[in-house]
């Protein structure tokens, strides 16, 4: 079969258009060297700052806690240890904290929950300057442990599981202290009190109303001292 040939005119179009091709693909290549050179040379944005969260990221308490269970290697067993630790950084025993707690610990909400109203010590809401707490286990309720915390309930116009307007005294409940030979038992900023009547209750919160009233006077006058020191 002969060989077909271009006529010249033929010929000069086809040069025509691989030199338009060739000069099309340089002109890209100079265009993505160029960009590729900008990108390395442009500076790197830094970061805005974050504003501090609140919860878990943000709340310097929360390592306090963290530290209480990798103490312990996140054991479950350990859940009243933590809930101490909690108690003692946060006053009481937070809603969101007890949540976070569950998620760390792995363990069911209503077991936490569980625990933290079953012991007197742990308060799901922020106590008074002081603790009033009525045992109601069997032994103290027999021998009268209803009928103090009725006195205490009308003696400081609050219920149980409330704080006084002035958030001076919180009064709360147990079910047992453990100290049934000494029923009917109370505790008063920690300490136990045994054999105790409605009369004698009442009489020793008022001394210790009264103590924490002579503390904050005796500190006023002492810090009005120090300040007439000052400008003598």
């Amino acid at each position: 079969m002969p060989r077909q040939t271009l006529d010249p005119k033929a010929r000069k179009l086809q040069a025509q258009e691989l030199q338009a091709r060739k000069f099309q693909s340089r002109k890209l290549r100079a265009k993505n060297l160029q960009k590729l050179h900008e990108q390395k040379s442009k500076k790197p944005e830094k970061p805005a700052p974050t504003k501090k969260q609140k919860g878990p990221e943000g709340d310097p308490r929360f390592r306090i806690i963290d530290t209480a269970m990798k103490r312990t290697d996140y054991s479950p067993d350990a859940l009243i240890e933590v809930l101490h630790t909690v108690q003692e950084t946060f006053g009481y025993l937070e809603n969101e904290v007890l949540e976070y707690i569950t998620r760390q610990l792995k363990l069911p909400l209503s077991r936490v929950y569980g625990v933290a109203t079953f012991y007197h010590l742990f308060s799901l809401k922020p106590q008074g300057e002081h603790n009033c707490v009525v045992c109601l286990g069997t032994a103290c309720y027999v021998k009268g442990g209803d009928k103090i915390l009725t006195e205490l309930e009308k003696f400081l116009e609050i219920k149980t599981g409330e704080t006084t307007p002035d958030g001076k005294i919180s009064l709360l409940t147990a079910r047992c202290m453990g100290a049934c030979g000494i029923a009917p038992a109370v505790s008063l900023d920690g300490k136990v009190a045994g054999k105790q009547t409605p009369e004698s209750l009442l009489e020793a919160v008022k001394e210790l109303i009264a103590s924490g009233e002579a503390k904050k006077i005796k500190e006023k006058v002492e810090e009005l001292s120090q300040t007439e020191q000052v400008y003598a």
